[in-house]
């Protein structure tokens, strides 16, 4: 990690975006901006929340231990904000969040992210919307892992993984994942993942050419998260 010349855009960042603008040159005035490299912790679990973290530029896996495992919760890009799952009263990390890609954040310490939250009624209310939809999303999540079979947790991934990051100019997943990171995304292992994707590519639902991915036959995919046969 360092400390970049440059600094972030201050109308981009879920902090920024919520609060008045006469509240963004204070933010400016405590924020720093630092640069993570592919693979580097941000955060771990169970360290001491020190602050919170918004996406300038790149993408960040947050993850959780599982029990021997290792289970992404999400992807963040920019404008995403991490570290918000330790505030409470424990005020610890309850989540790991590590460089994807090289990564830009801008970084404020807890006291001020609180005084900005009791400063901002939009920042409070928008951060409490966040909160319902996160845990709307690991509910729906815990279903899957109870219910959906290994492919259709790949099926389901690779179609959320799509949605949020779009495609390339080639059509494939705009986003460079490693199978590791696809199977603690799908809550399996690298090798039933690396079956599945075989499966997949043998039955053209979906094309591979190194770690991109390309979607062919989208119906299909989501058939298989609805547990039909193909």
């Amino acid at each position: 990690m360092n400390k970049p010349q440059k600094g972030c855009n201050l109308e981009k960042c879920f902090l920024c975006s919520n609060t008045v603008p006469e509240w963004r040159e204070t933010i400016n005035l405590h924020k720093q901006n630092l640069k993570f490299k592919k693979g580097e912790v941000i955060f771990s679990e169970g360290q001491p929340v020190k602050g919170i973290y918004f996406v300038y530029s790149g993408i960040a896996k947050v993850q959780k231990k599982w029990s021997d495992k290792e289970l992404i919760i999400k992807f963040a890009a920019d404008g995403a904000i991490l570290g918000h799952r330790g505030l409470g009263s424990k005020m610890v990390y309850g989540v790991s969040a590590t460089a994807v890609e090289p990564l830009m954040v801008c970084f404020v310490d807890i006291k001020f992210f609180e005084a900005s939250l009791k400063t901002n009624s939009d920042l409070s209310y928008k951060l409490m919307v966040l909160f319902a939809e996160e845990l709307d999303i690991s509910e729906r999540r815990m279903r899957d892992l109870a219910h959906m079979p290994v492919k259709g947790r790949v099926a389901q991934s690779l179609l959320s993984l799509e949605e949020q990051f779009g495609k390339d100019l080639n059509g494939n997943i705009n986003l460079t994942l490693s199978r590791q990171d696809l199977a603690a995304f799908s809550a399996s292992t690298y090798e039933t993942v690396f079956r599945v994707i075989m499966d997949l590519t043998k039955d053209s639902i979906i094309a591979v050419a190194g770690k991109q991915i390309r979607i062919i036959e989208r119906q299909k995919l989501i058939a298989l998260t609805a547990g039909n046969p193909l």
